[in-house]
């Protein structure tokens, strides 16, 4: 299929009906579905490009792109043609048996990483779930530790299972799920200092670290990035004592940050990294990697029915090609740098409000001053008024994390309606 023909198909795409029923109002949904999310009130229809519009016909500009997932934004031609491909001729089959699909994809992620082998499952929640297993057989069979413990940090965020929220250093997250799965100690973020006390302190009680977990950013704890220092000693440590570093690279990975790793920003390699969220482009995948000397699991110690699957993986590996075939990573860098300059200009004019502007490439956050009343999500509705989808990373900040084609019309028009939105309220 030529350029020109994916280009129609994807408008036609995005012009057409969804297939379903867009009478189907929001207090519907709400009688059928489960409230674990609060929605903002806007019924989603299609999108194309950076931009989406709602039953009503509303355009708004996608600075979500479903929580950093959808790299190439919306019905993407690259995307179209690997989705109508693979679905034509083979989408699904157990892991009893090879596919090309997924040994390509696995090869393209070990190639443009520190890892050496991949496991595939279908979310973040559940790489994180692969890694956390891993790094307990690890300790197990090869360090000797009959009760391993993984360190984490305050304010992190690694999912959703049992094990995922009681590695969250989030209390909010684990409200009501009691008991949590035991084994986890929990540190603040980039502070060396407590890090080597605490792993002294287990030390003394012969609870023995098994692995430290971190994310290379902290993303839904409020658009934090590590520090450098602070990962490079980590690093180590680690080696000197033996002890695993997973990064949780589910939000960060994929070019968000300018590099296709998050902990590329940050001089070090970890020995087990997961993906997910921009990995398919919006298609479900996850992804656990490893470097080959922790590599122990074996037939039946873990698996995933739909982990892995030809569909999922076809898609994800024509986004990796396209992330590189297209030097999609300057763009994330140059439109990131754009984009920090507009929102400093904004603090710069509302110094009473904003009290920080930080990030990598295409995840930026705006933290707004502590003692005021003002939350992220007034901030987040307001901007929706001036139509333009932001995505909250706590009660103080403002998440920024488009598509990574965004263009810099597009990146001009997100700050004139944040600079709108903060004038009104």
């Amino acid at each position: 299929m030529s350029p020109e023909a994916l280009l129609q198909t994807a408008a036609a795409i995005a012009e057409s009906p969804t297939g379903v029923s867009s009478t189907f109002t929001s207090e519907e949904f709400d009688d059928y579905v489960m409230k674990t999310y609060a929605r903002y009130p806007i019924t989603l229809e299609r999108g194309a490009g950076c931009r989406v519009w709602d039953t009503e016909g509303r355009e708004y500009l996608d600075f979500v792109a479903g929580i950093a997932t959808c790299t190439l934004g919306h019905a993407h031609p690259v995307m179209v043609e690997a989705v109508t491909q693979q679905i034509q001729t083979l989408h699904h089959v157990s892991n009893l048996y090879y596919t090309s699909a997924q040994g390509e994809l696995a090869k393209c992620l070990v190639n443009h990483s520190c890892a050496d082998r991949a496991f595939f499952c279908n979310s973040g929640a559940e790489a994180n779930e692969g890694a956390i297993k891993l790094a307990r057989k690890y300790a197990h069979t090869v360090l000797g530790i009959a009760d391993p413990v993984i360190i984490t940090a305050h304010a992190s965020f690694h999912g959703r299972t049992l094990a995922t929220i009681t590695a969250t250093g989030q209390p909010k997250y684990q409200k009501d799920f009691s008991p949590l799965v035991p084994g986890f100690h929990y540190v603040p973020y980039n502070d060396l200092a407590a890090l080597e006390q605490a792993i002294a302190d287990l030390d003394k009680d012969e609870r023995r670290v098994a692995a430290i977990l971190l994310e290379a950013l902290q993303g839904e704890g409020g658009v934090r990035p590590g520090d450098q220092a602070y990962f490079q000693r980590i690093r180590e440590i680690c080696d000197q004592k033996g002890i695993l570093l997973i990064c949780d690279e589910v939000q960060v990975g994929m070019g968000r940050t300018g590099k296709l790793w998050g902990y590329e920003n940050l001089g070090i390699e970890p020995d087990i990294f997961t993906s997910a969220k921009g990995l398919g482009g919006g298609i479900p995948i996850g992804a656990m990697l490893c470097k080959e000397f922790c590599n122990v699991f074996h037939p039946g110690d873990h698996a995933s029915t739909f982990g892995g699957n030809p569909f999922a993986c076809a898609v994800a590996l024509a986004v990796c090609q396209f992330i590189e075939r297209e030097n999609l990573l300057a763009n994330v860098q140059e439109r990131g740098e754009q984009l920090r300059a507009g929102l400093q200009s904004i603090a710069a004019r509302y110094p009473d409000k904003v009290a920080e502007v930080r990030g990598w490439g295409l995840i930026n956050g705006l933290e707004i001053k502590p003692d005021l009343e003002l939350t992220s999500a007034q901030v987040v509705q307001s901007a929706i008024d001036q139509g333009v989808l932001l995505v909250p990373a706590g009660p103080k900040v403002v998440r920024f994390v488009p598509p990574l084609i965004v263009n810099a019309a597009e990146v001009d028009q997100a700050i004139q309606a944040v600079d709108q939105a903060f004038a009104s309220l």
